[in-house]
């Protein structure tokens, strides 16, 4: 078996994996911006291939979309034109100023040590203007405290594209040594290639850590809860409140940058 990442290779793939015909993430993002009145200018921080960057810009804002992927770039150039794209690493980046900082799909997790972390949070306050907002989406370390029915078990799924038919058999589990949530997936296609076998990881953040770690940082949380967001069941909608319970298997955050640091 090879390894690789099969997804963040080929950007349309993933694209046609996880499709958003109605930017359900854009939107959740975009109406956060605006309840808490945030300026025009967006950081779309690991912004893959684009879709969410294009979603806000469709919706009015100056977005710079940025990744450390040049494949996903060069994807979100050609086909979510609109945004500035350029390559960054969340880790560590001096990009700004802008209004918000927004971080979806759990790409903040991949900040697996503290000092990824606070590299990461660094930078974002450096990028901000005083005000801005850090809006992010991600998994809930917390959901997997006694619960395993996401562990452990390969989940399969399958779909077509270009007249190929993937497969994919997904296992998750839980590194407590090192707080993440490992995954690895197993990718087969019926025309004849070698099985792809992917292994990626998420820092599995509690609730009341990642407020911690925020604080320290210089922000104000304004909103931390665990949904209606766009990948929670059933998915949010326009007009929702945010929640105020922490419980389920994502977190939804909204943090501000206060005038006074």
């Amino acid at each position: 078996m090879t390894s690789g990442n099969l997804l963040t290779d080929h950007p349309a793939l993933y694209e046609a994996r996880f499709p958003d015909a109605e930017r359900l993430a854009a939107r959740w993002a975009e109406d956060c911006l605006r309840r808490h009145g945030a300026g025009p200018r967006v950081l779309d921080m690991g912004c893959g291939t684009g879709r969410d960057a294009a979603g806000l810009h469709a919706a009015g804002r100056t977005v710079t979309g940025a990744d450390l992927s040049e494949a996903m770039l060069t994807h979100a150039r050609a086909h979510h034109p609109g945004p500035q794209y350029v390559r960054a690493d969340l880790h560590g980046f001096d990009l700004g100023p802008f209004d918000a900082v927004v971080c979806l799909d759990s790409s903040l997790l991949y900040c697996h040590t503290n000092d990824q972390l606070d590299g990461f949070l660094a930078s974002c306050h450096r990028a901000l203007s005083p005000g801005g907002l850090l809006v992010a989406e991600m998994r809930n370390g917390a959901y997997f405290l006694g619960r395993t029915d996401l562990l452990d078990r390969p989940t399969a799924n399958a779909f077509a594209w270009q007249g190929t038919s993937y497969r994919s058999t997904t296992t998750l589990t839980v590194d407590r040594t090192a707080q993440l949530l490992r995954r690895t997936r197993v990718w087969t296609t019926d025309d004849g290639s070698e099985p792809v076998t992917q292994h990626s990881a998420w820092r599995l953040l509690f609730p009341h850590e990642l407020r911690h770690f925020l604080t320290a940082h210089g922000f104000d949380v304004l909103e931390l809860h665990d949904g209606p967001g766009p990948r929670t069941e059933p998915p949010w909608r326009a007009g929702e409140s945010p929640g105020r319970t922490t419980d389920a298997d994502r977190l939804h955050l909204v943090a501000r940058r206060p005038h006074t640091h």
